[in-house]
């Protein structure tokens, strides 16, 4: 790390935050609260036991999903758990630098290998991206977004932040990260939650 697309998107990328962020906890959401840190290092200093395969995952560089599909033995498909017009919560506008109480088109999957989930990916994707071209955003269906979004040079994406995820039970997700993806002055913030069957497999 840095990637090159990290470097790419470092002014256009997640706006400046504290070391300590507070609990982002979206309702009616699949992905549970976590606290956002702004690099991987500072997470490791909240939680020394961050390592394993999580250390890996967390700082892939390029598509995640694209990772994915190499582990596959079988098959990926994207599994669509919602979107729609939502309101983001306050942390991911502050993040994007939206008005507070502005809905977004907020996009919600399961990413599955093999039959089985991987990851949880949470998009919130701001009316002015929807403009255009962006309107193709509302209509992936089971198409991965990061497939969509690496296909496209004009979209590059900023710092990768790491996160500590709020889990209740053992099968929600332990860690997860996210990132802003840049076009111009427009900007989507893109969350991947890690579930203990990817975590849990050898790398």
């Amino acid at each position: 790390m840095p990637s090159k697309d990290s470097e790419a998107g470092t002014d256009r990328g997640l706006k400046k935050t504290a070391d300590l962020t507070p609990l982002s906890a979206p309702t009616r959401s699949i992905v549970p609260a976590t606290r956002w840190y702004d690099s991987f290092r500072q997470a490791c200093l909240q939680q020394p036991g961050l390592r394993g395969t999580a250390t890996f995952w967390l700082q892939a560089e390029g598509s995640l999903t694209r990772h994915l599909q190499l582990r596959c033995r079988h098959s990926f498909h994207v599994e669509v758990a919602s979107e729609g017009f939502l309101m983001p919560t306050v942390e991911e506008a502050l993040t994007l630098g939206i008005p507070l109480r502005q809905q977004a088109w907020v996009r919600e999957v399961r990413l599955c290998g093999d039959g089985q989930p991987w990851v949880l990916a949470r998009t919130i994707i701001p009316l002015a991206v929807l403009d255009g071209p962006g309107r193709r955003l509302r209509h992936l269906g089971r198409i991965p977004l990061g497939a969509w979004l690496f296909s496209r040079r004009d979209w590059s994406r900023g710092p990768l932040q790491a996160g500590l995820c709020h889990s209740v039970t053992g099968s929600q997700p332990r860690y997860a990260r996210r990132s802003v993806f840049a076009n111009g002055d427009r900007g989507l913030l893109v969350g991947e939650y890690f579930l203990p069957p990817l975590l849990d497999q050898p790398l």
